[in-house]
């Protein structure tokens, strides 16, 4: 039998200790892989081109020139064109939706006018350019890029460059379709840590970007890590995770499904049942083994489970809520009569999924909230990626002689507080230009920007 790393009933005296440990546990895939990043990172920026076509060759067997770095129009329009009809509708279906939920999020601008007589406000400016990082070769994700560029292309951002590595030469055409469906048409042929380093330092042939999102494996996460500060970045994302809440009127074979379409990501991603029936949590590990017996992906899958998949099993329901809040899980599926009034009391998690027949699969491609979340209990303080990772915020402030007056003195009495003359004074001489220096700049007293 495949049981999991952690089997945790809130009964036994021991439990804490076992959940500590659970939570404390490290899911690396990887050895550290930071000096080598640094040094790619670090050629990258002397050399450019040139460091960039020599990585891709080394690591992707692609011989490139700076005139072949990007995808031409030409391919792109192939790659669409090859796309099976129902795989085309799919992606389109899929695109709508995703595209409806986050205009949906987009902010109004604010303007108030306060007892004083200034005027607040603040507004809302899309980025300038975004670099887009989506995994190429047979590990393709046509979702990741609709979940990337679209809330970026709805944001207002003007340019979005995406990076797709293409080892041997090969690229996934539903990727491009999806690019292109998203209004993504700058997509250049590399990838791993010199495409980071490109998007975030620019080169002769790719032009820098003010933010970079979208998966990848450790040396772009590490990559994405070390350009942050001279660039945004979404987020340095670890394993994937799912915490599942179901009681025994479940179907077992359903909830294992479930568990292992997180550890199917990769051997550290986590899969974590939290029941109130012991008699149910053996069920659903026996069901997890007969899918691992016939499951494509079955050698990773259970990898993750045997490692870092966990049953605990809970005496109520009030429990189950203060365990979520600590784990903060990427994904939490609430497989329960009335999960809304679960749902309710719980404050940390990525994102959630009520009910029976809202499996996070669904979350995945279709539903339209954004499937990039924050892992490894960043939900703590960390939302996932939305319109307003491509906005950025300017409060503005305008003031007329009156509102000047009306506030200006205790500004000077803080500045004077703080040993900053100027400070005081700038506001000061606004207040009092004295009669031999009248301010010949002074607004009139209705004035309100």
């Amino acid at each position: 039998m495949t049981a999991p790393r952690y089997r945790l009933s809130t009964r036994e005296s021991g439990f804490e200790a076992g959940f500590a440990a659970l939570l404390a546990a490290a899911r690396a895939t990887t050895a550290e892989v930071g000096d080598v990043v640094a040094a790619i990172i670090a050629d990258l920026r002397a050399r450019g081109d040139a460091a960039l076509i020599e990585a891709t060759a080394r690591f992707d067997r692609l011989a490139l020139t700076p005139a072949t770095l990007r995808i031409p129009a030409a391919e792109i329009e192939a790659a669409v064109a090859a796309i099976p009809a129902d795989l085309a509708a799919a992606l389109e279906l899929a695109a709508t939706r995703i595209e409806a939920f986050h205009r949906a999020q987009m902010p109004a601008d604010l303007r108030l006018q306060d007892e004083a007589g200034l005027t607040l406000g603040m507004r809302w400016t899309p980025l300038t350019a975004v670099g887009l990082y989506v995994p190429g070769g047979k590990a393709a994700y046509p979702s990741s890029v609709l979940m990337n560029a679209l809330p970026a292309r709805i944001a207002g951002v003007d340019r979005i460059a995406m990076c797709v590595p293409t080892p041997d030469g090969t690229v996934n055409p539903l990727v491009l379709a999806a690019a292109r469906r998203a209004g993504v048409h700058e997509i250049y042929r590399v990838g791993g840590a010199q495409a980071v380093a490109a998007l975030a330092y620019g080169t002769a042939t790719i032009a820098a970007v003010d933010r970079i999102v979208g998966p990848g494996n450790a040396y772009v996460a590490e990559a994405k890590r070390q350009v942050f500060g001279h660039v945004g970045i979404d987020a340095v994302a670890g394993p994937s995770e799912v915490v599942i809440l179901a009681d025994a009127a479940n179907e077992p074979r359903q909830v294992a499904v479930d568990l292992l379409a997180q550890a199917e990501h990769d051997e550290a991603a986590q899969s974590i049942l939290i029941t109130d029936d012991a008699a149910f949590a053996d069920a659903a590990c026996a069901a997890v083994d007969a899918e691992l017996a016939t499951l494509p992906r079955a050698a990773i899958a259970g990898a993750s489970w045997r490692e870092h998949g966990a049953v605990i099993v809970v005496r109520s329901w009030d429990e189950a809520v203060a365990l979520v809040d600590r784990l903060a899980p990427e994904h939490l599926q609430i497989l329960l009569p009335e999960p809304d009034a679960v749902f309710t009391r719980i404050r940390h998690a990525g994102a959630a999924f009520l009910g029976r027949f809202c499996p996070e699969a669904l979350g995945d491609y279709v539903a339209g909230p954004n499937h990039v979340l924050p892992t490894g209990r960043t939900a703590r303080f960390a939302s996932g990626l939305s319109v307003f990772d491509f906005l950025k915020r300017t409060t503005w402030i305008a003031a007329g002689a009156r509102g000047l007056a009306e506030i200006g003195r205790a500004a000077i009495a803080l500045a004077e507080a703080e040993g900053l003359g100027a400070h005081a004074r700038s506001i000061a001489l606004r207040l009092n230009p004295g009669p031999d220096r009248p301010n010949p700049d002074r607004p009139s007293p209705d004035w309100q920007g």
